[in-house]
């Protein structure tokens, strides 16, 4: 595996920013046969931090390059700071960064396929939301979505904060009274997604039962169920931490359905 450290201007956010990418490292055979193949294009998962983190605490905390060692699997893993991955009413616009120019330049520096079969996102806590929101935004971009201990009833979670950090919402989202039934509604984009005509993302979902998250994970699983999406949650003993994430990160990569890719 290879491990680039990139940093790069983003137009949409108007200034310098960075992210990490791990490639796969194929053989000097593999190139040659790739090359007369013309199949160098690799499937990728794009890997979300939390509100705590930046795009290198994957990589500090878990052992995501070890675990994808054998799937033939790019990760990356951007910087988004406290954004919650969404176009800021007083700040950047880190929705259009993620959704549409992120994509677009990692295709552009890397051998990433634009397939949406080979398009994965996945995140924990902040970035939990941001892979669900992004999948169900964008269904026919993604194959499949991973939350781990997400902020999926983000509605509830504005508005049981501190004054500091309800202000720090309303700098993202603006209008707090505003924010349901709204396009940062993880509940609204669901019900959107169950009436979408055309591929539905594969969800996946899990949650600590310990967990401060807990609540807001089994109302939107039971939401999803409801609306009848193909949702896929667990849930065991464990807190929002990052012995819990390193284990599940691995379940998710087992679940990812690149088998069904590489069978096509």
């Amino acid at each position: 595996m290879a491990l680039i450290q990139c940093n790069f201007l983003s137009e949409a956010l108007g200034f310098q920013t960075a992210m990490n990418v791990i490639l796969p490292q194929k053989t000097k055979k593999q190139m040659i046969d790739d090359a007369n193949t013309q199949n160098n294009k690799y499937p990728v998962l794009y890997l979300f931090h939390g509100m705590l983190d930046n795009h290198t605490t994957w990589m500090r905390q878990t052992s995501i390059e070890r675990y994808v060692s054998s799937l033939d699997l790019a990760v990356v893993m951007p910087e988004v700071h406290r954004s919650f991955y969404t176009d800021m009413v007083s700040g950047g616009s880190y929705w259009t960064f993620i959704s549409e120019e992120l994509p677009r330049l990692v295709r552009s520096f890397f051998h990433i396929s634009d397939k949406r079969e080979d398009n994965f996102v996945a995140g924990l806590s902040m970035g939990g939301y941001g892979a669900l929101k992004l999948a169900m935004s964008c269904p026919e971009q993604y194959a499949a979505a991973a939350s781990l201990s997400g902020v999926t009833d983000i509605v509830s979670r504005v508005f049981n904060g501190n004054p500091v950090r309800k202000k720090e919402f309303e700098n993202i989202f603006g209008d707090l009274d505003k924010v349901a039934g709204s396009k940062n509604d993880l509940f609204y984009l669901a019900e959107r997604l169950a009436r979408h005509e055309g591929p539905k993302p594969y969800l996946y979902q899990c949650c600590g039962t310990e967990d401060s998250l807990y609540e807001g994970n089994i109302k939107f699983r039971d939401h999803c169920r409801e609306l009848e999406l193909d949702l896929t949650y667990e849930e065991e003993p464990g807190t929002h931490e990052w012995g819990y994430w390193d284990k599940k990160i691995q379940r998710v990569l087992e679940w990812l359905p690149l088998k069904k890719k590489q069978e096509c």
